[in-house]
């Protein structure tokens, strides 16, 4: 398997943290030769975003099992049922409001990446593929997340 980002994120941010994504502003500067594959991307409100979380870690003992955020208070769970950034593979999604698309930059709200984050990938939001109406979680979820956007 062979992956070349498409671009890199420009933000503020330089360490991961697990509060306010949602407040984040970020530029996705797309490499030179992608650009025209942004035509079209200003008529949608909203994008998902594929990454590759370049600062993530991951270890077998560590990271596989483990409660959510370290609370001992919440369930002891395999790294597929959580979102956590230290994975096997550190690719990450996130939808994210599009806020401008001009030339080879892509402004965004509420991307959960540090700067400097290698781009996979960038998808249109479609309702059809991406909104499911009666998805469930545990209730865990809803209480890490609080914060989170």
């Amino acid at each position: 398997m062979n992956l070349e980002p498409i671009g890199f994120v420009k933000n503020e941010v330089l360490n991961p943290y697990d509060r306010e994504w949602g407040k984040v502003i970020s530029e996705i500067i797309v490499n030179e030769n992608y650009v025209s594959g942004l035509i079209g991307l200003e008529d949608f409100t909203h994008a998902i975003i594929i990454f590759f979380m370049h600062k993530a870690s991951f270890s077998k003992e560590k990271h596989l099992e483990h409660h959510p955020k370290r609370r001992l208070d919440l369930p002891k769970i395999d790294i597929f049922a959580q979102r956590a950034r230290h994975r096997p593979n550190p690719i990450e999604i996130t939808s994210v409001q599009i806020i401008n698309v001009k030339n080879n930059i892509l402004t965004v709200k509420g991307l959960d990446a540090i700067d400097g984050t290698p781009i996979v990938d960038i998808k249109p939001y479609f309702a059809c593929f991406d909104k499911i109406d009666d998805a469930e979680t545990p209730s865990w979820v809803e209480e890490i997340m609080m914060d989170y956007f």
